[in-house]
């Protein structure tokens, strides 16, 4: 029987990413002799699709129907006898699953020093906490199935105007249209986007129109994560909000402007991207860590210009 080492992963893609190097330090400490299962969102675990060394990969469906604890308790059955156990998330619902897994060693994720570090050091930080190990925090890694092609006659520009944690972590639709115009000569665009960021797509869409900018792809709400990946790591250049396709294109060290509000930079900018450009304001109020400007004038994305972003590019 294979021995199982289980990783539970952070829910939002963008924690996931970051997650990456600490996994790679767990998979090269163990080596190919234990299987390994990967368990997280439905989105997070896209990420390890084409991994060569996870063996398994299952979405959490427990909040789905019925008692949800109930339902954690049979997934932690479902693993069966697991030598090693890790939650790389803090809920109180981790810790049951922790509890109800039947492992040899479990360990489930605490921050270990109140400094501020990037989230990519503090996930490493606690994998060599519990191996009692040195490993260094390498860079982010995702695998693909590298079959796909995009059609286009000029360089390529993604435009991300989503950000799924709240509203206040997102720029305008208008200044990316603004910044998209100026770079359309240069430039084929795409505008990227999930289900639930179609209509900052569309204002972005209606605004390159009135430009006279036809040369744009709106993919929002009509990609998958893996085709999202695919298509960022064929980018030229990528323009976004802090949110997870952000830490996708530095997986892919692809040039990205990187734009910041309510969030800190330092724990989660992009991790090892030597191509990063941060746009940010200093603010008293920033960074409020907050979904929506709890001030109501959204003052530390209003700051933020075209103008801001087209004249570091240059």
């Amino acid at each position: 029987m294979d021995k199982k080492i289980v990783m539970q992963i952070p829910t939002w893609l963008g924690d996931a990413v970051m997650a990456t190097p600490a996994i790679e330090n767990i998979i090269q400490h163990f080596g190919d002799s234990y299987k390994y299962i990967v368990l997280g969102s439905n989105v997070s675990v896209k990420i390890f699709e084409f991994h060569p060394k996870i063996s398994q990969i299952i979405v959490d469906e427990t909040k789905k129907g019925g008692s949800r604890y109930l339902n954690i308790y049979n997934l932690a059955k479902s693993f069966g006898k697991v030598e090693v156990f890790f939650s790389f998330r803090r809920s109180f619902s981790a810790r049951v699953l922790k509890f109800f897994v039947s492992a040899r060693q479990k360990y489930g994720y605490k921050r270990l020093t109140k400094e501020q570090i990037h989230l990519v050091l503090r996930y490493n930080d606690f994998v060599n906490h519990c191996l009692k190990t040195n490993y260094q925090a390498g860079d982010l890694k995702i695998y693909t199935n590298s079959t796909f092609n995009i059609q286009h006659s000029k360089s390529l520009l993604g435009l991300n105007p989503g950000a799924t944690y709240g509203s206040a972590k997102r720029w305008y639709p208008k200044e990316f249209a603004l910044t998209a115009k100026e770079l359309s000569k240069e430039y084929d665009i795409l505008i990227f986007g999930g289900p639930t960021e179609v209509e900052q797509a569309r204002e972005i869409e209606k605004y390159l129109k009135s430009f006279g900018i036809s040369n744009y792809t709106n993919l929002a709400g009509k990609t998958t994560v893996t085709k999202l990946i695919e298509y960022i790591k064929n980018l030229d250049l990528f323009i976004t909000n802090d949110s997870g396709p952000m830490h996708l294109a530095a997986a892919f060290k692809i040039k990205t402007v990187a734009i910041f509000g309510p969030t800190k930079h330092i724990e989660t900018h992009q991790w090892n991207n030597p191509n990063e450009i941060i746009i940010r304001k200093d603010m008293e109020c920033a960074p409020c860590m907050k979904r929506v400007c709890p001030l109501g004038h959204h003052e530390c994305m209003k700051q933020i210009t075209s103008s801001d972003v087209l004249e570091k590019l240059r």
